[in-house]
Formats: structure tokens, sequence, C-alpha cells
């Protein structure tokens, strides 16, 4: 018996250019579909409150101030960590861009209450004219 042995011509070739290709059109398919949520840096135990409601859409986004268990206090939406001087100058020069401020409380639970009065007469002092508090609904988390 005569076996015939095919030789190959040419070794298999792996194209590196048209994988690399695919990765790419992958990683921007991926990147576009994506939804990024920003969580805050801190994570709050909110008061409950029955009368909860969510802000509006249409409004303009009223200036947050955080705080923390601890008592300390963080200013705006990157949450920088301020003293109650450092945010009494922060309010006051937030009410010269805009006199129809609105501010909200973003207390924890066992925040010292103290400190949530403290936050409410610096306000008062800026002449800051709308004051919210943040709490959530009965038996959510």
């Amino acid at each position: 018996m005569h076996f015939y042995i095919r030789k190959r011509k040419q070794t298999p070739a792996v194209i590196i250019v048209a994988l690399i290709d695919v990765l790419i059109v992958l990683l921007i398919f991926l990147l576009v579909t994506s939804t990024f949520k920003q969580e805050p840096f801190l994570k709050l135990a909110l008061p409950e409150s029955s009368q909860a409601q969510k802000s509006g859409a249409s409004q303009d986004a009223p200036e947050i101030i955080t705080i923390d268990e601890h008592g300390n206090f963080r200013f705006g939406p990157e949450s920088r960590p301020v003293t109650s001087d450092d945010l009494k100058t922060d309010l006051e020069a937030a009410i010269a861009k805009n006199p129809e401020l609105r501010l909200v409380i973003n207390a924890d639970g066992a925040a010292p209450w103290k400190q949530i009065v403290k936050v409410m007469d610096l306000a008062k002092e800026a002449k800051v004219k709308t004051i919210n508090a943040y709490t959530k609904e009965p038996g959510k988390s």
C-alpha cells in the first residue's frame, strides 16, 4: 500500500491586525453601551420620612451639604471636606452667584443634631432662602 503524504506548502499565519481591530470594536461597543453611575463617596443611613419626595428633574440642582455620622461637613457635588468657616464662605459665594439658591442637607441618621442646626444657622446667616433635607421613604433601603 502506498500512502500519499501531502506536504503543506505554507504554514498557517495568524493575522494579529485583524484580531486587534475586532478587540477595539468590542471595546468601543462596551464603552458606548455602558452607563456609568456616580456613587456618593459616603454611605449615609438617611432618616425615614413618610413625606419623602423625589426632587423634580426640571429644577436647578441644589447645593448639597453632607454631614456624616461623626459630624464632619462635605460641600458640593464633589463632596469636598470643609470646616464651618469654609462652609459659610462657600455659601455666601454661592448666594452671590445665585440669589435663589436651594440648599439640601444630606445628613446621616446618626449625625449629631448640633451639626445639623449649625448648618441651618450658617445657611440663614448667608441668606439662603430654601433649605431642605434628604430623607428616604419608610421600608426602602
